[in-house]
């Protein structure tokens, strides 16, 4: 009698000790801290040199190319690869910046100097966002892309509270010039190790299905591929709709709620503290476990409870109680975004990673901010109270819907 023996496959390396993750995690960590350098550096230049609707008309010049790149992106991300995309978008924005700082050596800045750089770095970041989201999927094993959510979100946080303050003393020190020099440099130190991660090729038959044609046609394509799979498509309802409930009250509502309790901008910086403390924990759990068991029935659960504690948030009477329900919001909204990621990344055809992305970007980062002078006039009609709740039902609609189709409820993460 013959006897066949099968080898045992081998054990995933955990992500957070895999060097490939780790190249790609601090490339991305060091991009992001750039990035909060590089917003204090332009809000504080804008501020100097022309009036408030001006600084306001320099800060969102960058939204408007990146609302319009940004599916684009997606389709370059495929169709050359996420990380040379991401490479060529990240040097682009290091130039950008470096060379603005040099010129700021010679001339004093304008604002229509300021709106150009920024209209330029939002395209690079159109460029950017789709092809660093679709790399995770490329660089690990599918059972650990739950732990990467959780340790790209430990940075998101690390760069939310690093970035900021070093923004701010670059500006102290040198002025618009230091801080915008040490955004370029934090984006150079990106480079080489985005350069040293090794991509895992696509499966051949993934690759087979890819259809050749204009970049238009690779576009709707891959919206095709998100509206006829089962999952992705209720995935994308759940962050389209709970988005634009969740960032009007967590970014605007919040400002508009200390200046009316009267708690100031201290008040707000330590409900803000809690909400980063709760998300940044939420991130560390799915850090080291790895995966949650029934994700998409825990996802949209976590983003309910989350809407819950928004509504709550605009009628708590201290800022004690404030920061307490910003925790936990940070901690239930975080895990159940951070999920949201896993799912969609898990879930994609890797062939197709860099325009699905690109949609679910397109809502976090381009669509819903439109919400904000929404909120503001709103807030101005009615007050806080009335606006929270109906932002945080509108996030809960999001989960419910979520809940209600079963080919989501019942989504579960590679083991």
């Amino acid at each position: 009698m013959t006897v066949t023996l099968t080898p045992e496959k081998a054990p995933e390396r955990p992500a957070h000790r895999d060097r490939n993750v780790l190249r790609w995690l601090g490339a991305y960590t060091a991009s992001t801290i750039g990035d909060s350098v590089y917003y204090m550096a332009l809000a504080w230049a804008a501020a100097r040199t022309g009036s408030a609707s001006q600084t306001g008309l320099v800060l969102a010049a960058g939204s408007i190319p990146r609302a319009l790149l940004l599916l684009g992106g997606g389709v370059l991300a495929d169709r050359f690869g996420p990380r040379r995309v991401v490479v060529v978008s990240d040097t682009a924005r290091c130039l950008v910046i470096l060379g603005l700082a040099g010129a700021l050596l010679l001339t004093s800045p304008t604002v229509w100097m300021l709106i150009a750089v920024a209209l330029v770095f939002g395209a690079a970041d159109a460029l950017f966002l789709p092809a660093v989201g679709a790399l995770p999927p490329r660089i690990t094993a599918a059972g650990q892309l739950a732990r990467v959510q959780g340790m790209r979100g430990l940075a998101t946080r690390t760069a939310n509270v690093v970035g900021a303050p070093l923004g701010g003393v670059a500006v102290a020190v040198g002025g618009p010039v230091l801080a915008f020099a040490a955004a370029g440099v934090l984006f150079a130190v990106s480079l080489p190790l985005l350069l040293a991660v090794r991509m895992r090729p696509l499966p051949a038959p993934e690759q087979a299905a890819e259809p050749a044609g204009t970049a238009w046609r690779e576009l709707v394509d891959g919206l095709r591929h998100i509206r006829h799979h089962p999952l992705l498509g209720p995935l994308m309802l759940v962050i389209a709709v709970s988005e634009l409930g969740f960032v009007g009250p967590l970014n605007l509502g919040l400002i508009l709620l200390s200046e009316e309790r009267g708690w100031g901008a201290s008040g707000m910086g330590w409900i803000v503290a809690a909400f980063g403390t709760g998300a940044g924990a939420s991130a560390l759990v799915l850090a080291v476990r790895g995966r949650v068991p029934r994700a998409g029935l825990v996802m949209c659960l976590t983003v309910l409870v989350g809407a819950v504690a928004i509504a709550a948030m605009a009628h708590a009477p201290s800022v004690p109680l404030a920061a307490g329900v910003a925790l936990l919001v940070g901690l239930f909204a975080g895990l159940g975004g951070a999920l949201c990621g896993a799912l969609v990344q898990t879930a994609t055809d890797p062939a197709y990673l860099g325009r699905v992305t690109s949609v679910s970007t397109l809502f976090t980062h381009a669509l819903a901010p439109l919400s904000y002078p929404a909120t503001g006039a709103a807030v101005a009609l009615w007050g806080t109270g009335p606006v929270f709740v109906a932002s945080a039902s509108l996030c809960a609609a999001g989960a419910v819907a979520g809940l209600l189709l079963s080919a989501l409820r019942r989504a579960e993460l590679p083991r």
